[in-house]
């Protein structure tokens, strides 16, 4: 890929343009037959392997859930011959579907992301695309936002990836104007809408974009594993997710959560998965108390095992950041610049920055 400067993201991105330049924002139910239960079982419509799940899978009914939409200025659903890149963006621990756009992610009434994004098509630096804002919860009570390791709510972080590929992924490609079409499983279509779709998200947004999109391992509670993590978090590692480098060529984490897999072990993933990753973007604050030390460890070893299946590999510190939206917004802001559109270079490219506080 072309090397596009790594910046902090310019103040005036961060403000609203013009009322004609704005994307509009709306919240959308879709079904989703991929879950965890109560019994913690994986519901499934699908033929996917206990083994491969690391429990039982069982049939069920659909539960109906809710994602945030960001359509771009000018976004006509009948206008077919239009077409459209899509990014998923995925929310921490204690968020949901609405954690990018609201809190500190607002400037006046507008949230900051909607307004880089605007800003950034306004200027010609991106392609006009569609933003989707998922809640990351695969699970029965996906609504409860709180931290309990024991929670199905939290054991449905580690099984988004079902999710996403079954339920989500198919309805946003079929209710709006995209270039991927996962309906076409030829190796040309697959290989064509991969380079029409990116994901990152941050914390534990990060941590599921490393570990079930690249090919980590899933947590559940140490109360069910027996085993210690080692996090202090109550959480411990199980089975490997299969990975998701087959949909996505485009890989953002920002400030990825402490359940976060080694280096080595996602670049292994990276190098077996058939498909090229053409970017993984990665960036931390580096005053993170809560993410310093993941980012550092899912970074060591990394782009070795990965070899020429990675791509362009940023690593973004910001000196005296922390685990809050100044590096987050940075993340996108860069990410997504570097994501669509670009040329693709032969071999591995591995960019270290240091920005200043954003």
């Amino acid at each position: 890929m072309k090397n596009i400067p790594i910046t902090p993201v310019p103040n005036e991105y961060k403000r609203a343009p013009g009322r004609e330049r704005q994307g509009t924002v709306h919240e959308v139910s879709y079904p989703a037959r991929n879950y965890i239960n109560p019994s913690r079982q994986l519901v499934t419509d699908r033929r996917i392997d206990p083994v491969e799940a690391g429990r039982e899978t069982v049939e069920g009914r659909e539960i109906v859930k809710i994602c945030s939409v960001y359509m771009p200025a000018g976004y006509d659903a009948k206008d077919s011959g239009s077409r459209y890149n899509v990014l998923y963006l995925l929310h921490g621990v204690g968020g949901d579907h609405c954690e990018w756009l609201s809190g500190n992610g607002k400037e006046g009434e507008r949230a900051v992301l909607c307004n880089i994004v605007d800003n950034l098509i306004a200027g010609g630096q991106i392609d006009p695309l569609i933003v989707v804002f998922p809640n990351g919860r695969s699970a029965h009570d996906w609504t409860d936002r709180t931290f309990h390791a024991e929670g199905t709510n939290m054991l449905g972080f580690y099984y988004f990836d079902y999710e996403l590929r079954y339920d989500l992924i198919p309805f946003i490609e079929s209710n709006y104007n995209t270039y991927a079409d996962i309906r076409n499983t030829t190796d040309e279509g697959i290989a064509r809408s991969r380079m029409h779709r990116a994901i990152a998200g941050l914390s534990m947004g990060g941590m599921q974009c490393l570990n079930l999109v690249l090919g980590g391992y899933r947590c559940d509670s140490v109360l069910y594993t027996g085993s210690d993590g080692g996090w202090k978090n109550g959480l411990a590692p199980t089975v490997r997710a299969p990975g998701m480098i087959d949909l996505f060529a485009y890989v953002g984490a920002f400030s990825n959560a402490p359940t976060s897999s080694a280096g080595e072990v996602l670049g292994e993933r990276i190098a077996a998965s058939g498909h090229r990753l053409h970017l993984l973007h990665m960036t931390c604050g580096v005053e993170d108390g809560v993410s310093a030390s993941s980012y550092a460890h899912a970074i060591e070893g990394l782009a070795e095992r990965a070899g020429d299946r990675l791509g362009t590999f940023d690593q973004v510190l910001i000196y005296g950041g922390v685990h809050d939206f100044n590096v987050w917004h940075n993340g996108a802001y860069n990410f997504l610049r570097s994501a669509f559109g670009k040329d693709d270079a032969s071999g591995t490219s591995v960019y270290k920055t240091i920005l200043p506080t954003c």
